[in-house]
Order: C-alpha cells, then structure tokens, then sequence
C-alpha cells in the first residue's frame, strides 16, 4: 500500500463530506528523448474561503443556492485543479438534430431546469443548449457522475498493474477495514456495490448513513471514510445482494489511491484528462486526507462531460485493460428494465450511462455512436420521472438516427 504523494494531504474545509457525500505525474522518458512528450503541467490544490459548516450542507441547499454554488463548487469546498488537456479533443460541428428534436430538448430542459445538454454523434456536436446562466466556459459539478470516473480510474490500476485483481479481498488495499463487514468482500463486489453491508442512501433523511459523512469528517478527519464504512453491519452474503452506496465508491477511491501512491485527480489528469482530452480544467474536491472523494464531486464544462462519454465510447485509449468498459458497463446486477455494472447504470439495448443527483447525467447508445451529456439542477435531488423522460429523449434522437 502506498503513501499519497504529491500535493499536501492536509486541507481545510472538512464539511465537504457532507455531500454525500509528489509533483503532478509525468509521463516515463522514451528511448529516444526527442520524441519524448513534455511534462504534464503541474496540478494544484484550492482552498475556498472559510464557511460555516451550516453553509455547506450541500444536499439542503436551496434552488437558487443551487443554481449559483453548482457552477463554482471550488468557492465553497477545497480541492485539487487539473489543468486541460495539452491537445484539447476537438468537437466539430454536425448535422443539427431536427427543429422538433431540438424543441423537444429546450422543452426538456425548461422542464427539469437543466444547466446544459450537448449530444453528440459520431464524435460531432449536433446539440448544443444552455440555461440557468451557465455557458460553454462554466464548470457543472458531477455529483455521483464522478463515480463512473472513478470506476475507470480502478480500471486503470489494473491495467497500470496496481492492483492485481478484481477477485483481490478488498482488505488487501485498505488494510484499516480488517475485522469489519468488508472481510471476505472482493473488489469487484464493492465495484457493483454487491458487499452485503448495510446503508442508507436517502437523501432525504438527515439521520442516513449518506448525510451523516461530516459527522464522521468533523469526528475522525482524515479517516472518516474508513471509520464511517467499518462501522456498518453485514445484511448479506457478499455477492447477493444490491444497496447503492456512495460510501462504498468512497471507499473504492481509497483503494485506488492506496494502490497508486496518488489522489485520484491526479491520476485521472495522466488517464482520462488528457487522453480524453478535455478542454477545460477540472476541479475534485478533497477530503481531510487530501485524497479525492471517489463517490462525488468533481467539476467540468458540459463539452467535457460529452468529451468523456466519447472517451469511454472509444474504449479509452489504452489507458484501461482491453476490453474493460465492456466488462465495466456489462449487468453484473439486474433490475429487470435496467442494470448496474462497475459504477455504471446499464439500459435496455447495451446502452448504459452514469448519473448524478439533482440532474447529471452522461448516456451512451454504442450502436448509434452516441453521446448525450446532461447537467441540471432538479428541484429534487433524485427524480425518476425527470430521469424517465430524459432517458425516452436521449432513445428518440437514437431512434431518429439511420
């Protein structure tokens, strides 16, 4: 297990876990240096002004508290920048959808008070629409969209040779947890969240396990996330059963930095950031250990998040095992009408996606070659009939495409 290196571990703004809530890597020398590529710039971590904690119970926020702090997290939580990418991906223009798509989309977006839809197909924007003030430039945070980042992250570390195997004990990587209900658990069962432990994921609820994190942060700081997750009780055999989770991608974070020796933001800039290449910066926020939390809150523009969906479409350019987001976006558990993979939400038709609270969402329909990326601020933090209709939406522009 590695020590985190790099940027200082050690920050303020403790809250930020109420959500649900080295030097920057470079890539090795070639043989021949002057085909070497140039160093990755240098990533950095942000502190926001001080806030009370009252103010940073982002899950009871208002709409218009919302509205304003989504589009600039970094002001209120601390966290690590990452630069864009050196060689942005561009994203020509297409076809425009038809007028009765794109009135269809404007509709939908008045309706669920989204931020910003781009579709994508082929690699090519062919919508392109903003609201609530937000513009191409302006950062939208992911909530739980991150965790899909984080589940390629772990792909990564398999490829890179970090960790061995899914089929490794989950204790192996985060030794802390021995002796608690994640003995026996595998990694891959905390990637489809199928470990057996009990939690509660309302949001609703202030007493839930998932709006009881800052408690644990303001209690046991850098090791809140270990602390909260091995002090929960066994429901189930390990492998039987499904309770979604944020806290078990949380602890999925840690495993992966405890592999790597690195945050996940600044292993993301060497495995997604650029070879995506994404042409904004990205903003994840840190916990006290100065670690990324793997189940939430990173920042990008709406290009960015079509520009990862594109990546993932791709197959990701190496930077994964051959054939990983097959296996990652594959239903591993079934609902009957939907599915859940590692980390991503499976669809009828081999089409699958990850979603967010209060509106995010990155869909993909592989046989269309397409892209919808979706970020809103819904009245409500969840919604199944927003993510019904957007979710028909994203099937009728695929459907209108021969």
């Amino acid at each position: 297990m590695r020590a985190l290196r790099g940027i200082s571990r050690m920050v303020a703004g403790a809250g930020l876990a109420a959500l649900l809530a080295g030097c920057a890597g470079s890539y090795a020398p070639a043989d021949d240096v002057a085909a070497a590529p140039p160093p990755l710039p240098a990533v950095t971590m942000t502190q926001p002004p001080e806030h009370p904690q009252s103010e940073l119970q982002v899950l009871f926020w208002n709409d218009a508290q919302r509205s304003a702090r989504f589009r600039a997290m970094e002001d209120w939580f601390a966290g690590i920048e990452v630069p864009p990418a050196r060689t942005p991906r561009a994203l020509p223009q297409g076809a425009p959808l038809s007028p009765a798509l794109q009135a269809d989309l404007r509709a939908l977006m008045a309706e669920t008070h989204a931020a910003g839809i781009m579709v994508l197909q082929g690699g090519k924007v062919r919508f392109e629409d903003y609201g609530l003030g937000m513009g191409p430039k302006d950062r939208w945070t992911s909530f739980s969209v991150a965790k899909s980042f984080t589940s390629t992250l772990l792909g990564a570390a398999v490829k890179d040779g970090f960790i061995k195997s899914l089929s490794d004990p989950v204790t192996d990587y985060i030794p802390d947890l021995a002796g608690s209900a994640y003995d026996g658990v595998t990694v891959r069962q905390l990637a489809t969240m199928t470990s057996g432990v009990k939690w509660n994921e309302d949001y609703t609820d202030p007493n839930s396990d998932v709006a009881q994190m800052n408690r644990y942060v303001v209690e046991y700081g850098p090791d809140a996330i270990v602390m909260q997750m091995k002090g929960l009780e066994r429901e189930a055999q390990p492998g039987t059963k499904w309770v979604y989770k944020t806290g078990e991608t949380n602890l999925i974070g840690v495993l992966v930095e405890n592999a790597v020796g690195l945050p996940l933001a600044e292993y993301a800039q060497k495995k997604i950031v650029e070879p995506a290449g994404f042409a904004g910066g990205m903003f994840w926020m840190v916990d006290p250990r100065g670690g990324n939390i793997g189940g939430c809150c990173l920042s990008l523009r709406l290009s960015d998040y079509a520009r990862m969906g594109q990546f993932v479409l791709e197959g990701g350019k190496g930077a994964v095992p051959e054939g990983w987001f097959a296996e990652a976006t594959a239903r591993v558990v079934d609902f009957g009408e939907g599915g859940y993979g590692y980390q991503w939400w499976t669809y009828p038709g081999g089409n699958f996606g990850a979603q967010g609270i209060f509106g995010q969402a990155i869909t993909i329909v592989p046989d269309k070659q397409l892209v919808v990326a979706v970020i809103s601020n819904w009245p409500t933090a969840t919604s199944s009939d927003y993510r019904r209709k957007t979710g028909a939406l994203v099937m009728k522009i695929a459907a209108s495409i021969t």
